[in-house]
């Protein structure tokens, strides 16, 4: 007896084949049956109308903590995400050095920092009751709702071997071999592979460069031929050049890294804009030095606009343009002084639309900003106008309008920066570069920024647009981009189509309604911290491993997710 049946589902398999009408019987965790399913079931859902597919993909998440006090990653479950992979950017909670009790401080920190991640949650929501990477990975281990598998972050291991000189210093051979050592060792327990950054917009919670940004190539080096010893691995990075655009070096070292590993390296986030044209060729040139070399560079590239709020009050990209930080670091009091002081503005202005600004340059145009949620009276009725707007009917230059509407709100005014890239012209170009070998969809950073982004949300809102919206892919090419093409690069066994014998990880939709809603701020987190929730339009269903987890954008209780090893869940993914 199967253990469920889907009956006269439109079935899309994920391969990018034509849809197909057909049965699907679930038995073990397994698709058991496909086509015409007589075989009784235990439970049965009439699919008649709804579109089956794989359960979707997200190739970079930041997981690590919420799946502690969530284990359901919602919203990326409710939208059909049935396998996420975490532990990128070169963080993660794990190892932990137990000769230093401090780590574990130092690492929330770090992650609230660098990841938007509430403190507070971190302190109170997970147990921190690890020290190895395998005890983190056994401390999640049949407790989770989604698939998930996690990196080995480059700062952990730094710190873990070097301590507080890990920020700012350089390890000894003897140190470099520990390191190793502790980096086999969280490959043998199921690591995916290396994650490191060089980025400089990445800081720990002292306001220095977090860890793996001091690391010279050698290091880094080392490490990738570390990964290419195990079964089944990656690398992800990311350099100062992901924001924009790479220089040569850049170029040369992510080749280099994925060569000598002989592993897969992806990087996050390929930002496709028609009024920057020679961004998407520069970037993708990582990909072709790379596949000269004998390895293979791979982007990550968002389908949707994922909007992220800014702050006046609280640390955001605005810190991150030079001279910002010095203003929006100070005291509450003495921070709105300053704003209000035309001098101060004038500077912060100039210094925003200067070449030095590089990538941030986007978000000095503050008359394109829309006022979010506000705190005071005095903007009753301002949520959801247009900054440019209101500074004409005040009479006002729009950044010296938008700091008086903060500061009326002591500074907690939610401020939404309009795209700049939401023309035809760049949505054409998405299309084109989607279709590139090197180029995956991806990069929600869900799990991180709980408070400013939400992109968890991205499949939904993408078969939506291709369904009913500018319909840049077909439904059967979107899936593929979701499920199949994700599951390949991270070599999943077994994972990312509708095939008998394979893990019934599965999402039944209504393709007339599939969608996401708004952005909305929740207050769920353990402390009663904020985050950015939005619920799954017209998803009916979400399996994973044949057991139902979702119903109707509800969470069942079920748990039926995995951790996924390394060798064990994933095999090697050749580079040519």
């Amino acid at each position: 007896m199967l253990d469920h049946v889907i009956k006269g589902a439109t079935v899309v398999d994920g391969t990018g084949a034509p849809a197909y009408t057909a049965d699907l019987g679930v038995r073990d965790g397994r698709i058991a049956a496909l086509g015409t399913v007589t075989e009784p079931a235990r439970t049965r859902t009439d699919a008649a109308g709804l579109v089956l597919a794989p359960g979707f993909v997200d190739p970079h998440t930041h997981y690590d903590a919420q799946l502690f006090w969530d284990p359901y990653a919602t919203p990326s479950l409710n939208h059909g995400v049935t396998t996420v992979a975490a532990g990128n950017c070169g963080f993660t909670l794990a190892p932990l050095n137990p000769g230093r009790p401090e780590d574990a401080d130092y690492t929330r920190r770090m992650m609230s920092r660098v990841e938007g991640m509430s403190l507070v949650a971190l302190e109170e929501g997970a147990p921190w009751n690890w020290h190895s990477f395998g005890e983190y990975l056994d401390a999640l281990e049949g407790r989770i709702a989604v698939n998930a598998g996690f990196m080995a972050g480059h700062c952990a291991l730094r710190r873990y071997v070097m301590g507080p000189e890990a920020v700012g210093g350089q390890p000894t051979s003897e140190q470099l071999d520990q390191m190793l050592a502790l980096f086999h060792e969280a490959m043998d327990a199921g690591a995916w592979g290396l994650s490191t950054t060089q980025s400089a917009t990445h800081s720990d919670g002292d306001g220095r460069p977090v860890a793996s940004r001091h690391a010279r190539p050698a290091e880094l080096l080392a490490l990738s031929r570390a990964v290419g010893e195990h079964e089944g691995t990656q690398i992800e990075a990311i350099v100062a050049g992901c924001l924009d655009q790479f220089s040569d070096a850049e170029i040369d070292l992510l080749a280099e890294l994925s060569a000598a590993a002989g592993r897969p390296l992806n990087w996050n986030v390929l930002t496709v804009d028609a009024s920057v044209p020679e961004r998407v060729p520069r970037q993708l040139l990582a990909s072709e030095r790379a596949r000269k070399a004998g390895g293979r560079v791979v982007a990550l590239t968002m389908p949707i606009l994922t909007p992220m709020n800014m702050s006046l009050g609280t640390f955001c990209a605005l810190n991150l343009i030079p001279g910002w930080g010095d203003i929006l670091g100070l005291p509450l009091p003495e921070r709105v002084t300053r704003l209000r002081d035309p001098q101060v503005r004038e500077e912060m202005l100039r210094r925003a639309r200067s070449k030095e600004a590089g990538v941030f340059r986007r978000l000095a145009d503050f008359g394109r900003y829309v006022i979010g949620d506000t705190y005071s009276a005095r903007n009753d009725g301002l949520t959801g106008r247009v900054v440019r707007d209101i500074a004409r009917e005040r009479g006002q230059d729009p950044f010296a309008c938008l700091v008086d509407i903060c500061a009326a709100d002591d500074l907690r005014t939610v401020l939404w920066p309009m795209p700049t890239d939401n023309d035809p012209a760049s949505w054409s170009l998405r299309a084109q570069t989607w279709q590139h070998e090197d180029v995956l969809l991806g990069g929600s950073d869900a799990g991180a920024h709980l408070d400013r982004m939400c992109g968890a949300p991205y499949t939904t809102r993408f078969l939506g647009d291709c369904l009913r919206g500018r319909r840049l892919a077909t439904l059967e090419q979107a899936v593929r981009m979701l499920t199949d093409e994700p599951a390949r690069l991270f070599g999943l066994r077994e994972r990312g189509r509708i095939q008998q014998g394979w893990h019934a990880d599965l999402v039944l939709f209504d393709p007339e309604r599939i969608d996401a809603g708004p952005a909305t701020l929740v207050h769920d987190l353990p402390g009663d911290s904020p985050r950015l929730d939005s619920r799954a339009l017209g998803v009916r269903a979400v399996w994973v491993n044949g057991v139902e987890a979702i119903r109707d954008d509800e969470v069942t209780g079920a748990v039926p997710g995995r951790v996924l090893r390394s060798g064990r869940d994933t095999r090697t993914v050749s580079t040519r």
